[in-house]
């Protein structure tokens, strides 16, 4: 009567350990994948084209940043170098881990019984891919606001709020990757076994992660739709017009240009992913993981190629390919403050005036019918 209690605890104790992890749930290692030296190649290739990329981009944003002189284009820069940081970082953790399962094939049950490795890549998942998202509506509001109040944004728009903004959004990325480890949602090993990410299924928990993370990506890209739209109307229509008031437009459409790239490589990169996720839980229907894996590859296209756009479109890399003499056309020139040449031509009449009444310049002889300055 007194062991029974004891061989009781004994088989509970030894039922907990053998309990499956919920990372390995839903797929349990080891599958069925052929491991080939391409696949390797492949990702290997992947990752340093996407490291060397962003670093070269935030070398190139650096020195701009020490260049700058415009409180609006120094604000656009942390942004930028905020995109560009996130970006690196997102294929370095994600990237050594499925390289270093190529390389090595570890088995996830021996290196990560508790699943915290596997949590660890889910949260890095979502967190570093919300983040362009979420960046990009955050540039697209400063865009819109630099042009249609640029006082206020020059008054108001510090290097210290920019970073704050900065901050905001890595805080809002990563409660939302953190939404799982609480209960909302749950991360697994995915086939073919070199990554982890939330699963893709119709239960109320993980159905609605799988929404909420939806939602705020392509709330983002609508949001950055909108606003660079209407910033680009107003810009051009700016530039474009037949008012008297001019002004250096070059910086303000070399920003604008670089933001709706940005938008639009986010839009063809992500949007195919978080249709398809949203369409799946909605549906009931089960997510192949052919196209899983196709869609994911796309959205990883989008921090390698999000450098290249400040990169390649830049003032200076046109004038070096399409190089221009040192007299500038007065049609290249437009205002955005409507007051500068008004008040700049004020200032020249008075200057005019001043001198009129000093007497400067010899007098014309008296018989003149007009009065002249010889």
């Amino acid at each position: 009567m007194t062991e029974k209690p004891s061989s009781i605890i004994m088989v509970w104790s030894a039922s907990a350990r053998n309990e499956t992890p919920i990372c390995f749930s839903k797929n349990s290692p080891p599958f069925n994948y052929n491991h080939t030296v391409a696949s390797t190649y492949y990702s290997a290739v992947f990752t340093g084209l996407g490291l060397s990329s962003n670093l070269f981009a935030f070398v190139v944003l650096v020195k701009a940043f020490h260049r700058s002189q415009s409180p609006s284009h120094t604000s656009f820069l942390i942004f930028l170098s905020s995109l560009v940081v996130t970006d690196f970082m997102g294929l370095l953790v994600t990237g050594s881990i499925v390289l270093s399962f190529r390389t090595t094939h570890f088995d996830w049950h021996d290196l990560d019984p508790q699943c915290h490795f596997c949590n660890f890549m889910g949260v890095s998942m979502v967190f570093y891919g919300l983040c362009p998202l979420l960046l990009g509506a955050a540039m697209a509001m400063e865009r819109f606001a630099g042009i249609h109040r640029p006082f206020a944004l020059s008054a108001n728009m510090s290097k210290s709020r920019a970073l704050s903004t900065v901050l905001a959004v890595w805080v809002f990325a990563g409660c939302v990757g953190l939404l799982p480890l609480t209960g909302l949602g749950s991360y697994h090993l995915q086939q073919p076994g070199s990554w982890c990410f939330f699963n893709i299924s119709s239960q109320p928990l993980d159905m609605t992660f799988c929404l909420v993370f939806c939602l705020v990506g392509l709330l983002s890209l609508a949001a950055s739709f909108l606003l660079n739209t209407v910033s680009v109307v107003t810009l051009l229509r700016i530039c474009c017009g037949q008012g008297d008031m001019q002004r250096q437009r070059n910086l303000e459409l070399e920003m604008m240009g670089q933001l709706v790239l940005i938008m639009i490589i986010a839009s063809i990169c992500w949007c195919p992913l978080l249709v398809s996720i949203a369409q799946t839980v909605l549906s009931g229907k089960h997510l192949q993981i052919v196209d899983l894996l196709l869609w994911i590859r796309f959205a990883t296209c989008n921090q390698i190629l999000d450098p290249w756009v400040y990169i390649l479109f830049r003032c200076s890399i046109f004038k070096c390919i399409f190089p221009v003499g040192k007299e500038r056309p007065r049609g290249s020139m437009r205002s955005l403050y409507p007051t500068s040449m008004a008040s700049r031509r004020r200032r020249a009449q008075d200057s005019t005036a001043v001198e009129a009444v000093r007497g400067e310049g010899a007098p014309c002889l008296a018989d003149q019918p007009t009065p002249q300055t010889c």
